[in-house]
């Protein structure tokens, strides 16, 4: 099983201490770029399914385009 937790930064060095006291925990941290990807991508999964259910209008790909 894989687990992610949100730690804060000065909580994290404790938490991980008691974590390497299990031999059968493989502990890897996440960068921040990766964390950020990760809940962004939570994000935009949580909004297509408000969209299926007809709680949210998604944008139009020009729409979109024409943010960026």
């Amino acid at each position: 099983m894989k687990v992610l937790l949100d730690i804060p930064d000065d909580q994290s060095s404790f938490f991980l201490k008691v974590l390497a006291n299990f031999s059968f925990v493989k502990v890897k941290p996440l960068t921040h770029e990766k964390a950020q990807a990760m809940e962004d991508l939570k994000e935009a999964v949580e909004e297509v399914k408000q969209a299926k259910k007809g709680e949210k209008q998604l944008k139009s790909m020009d729409e979109f385009l024409k943010e960026i």
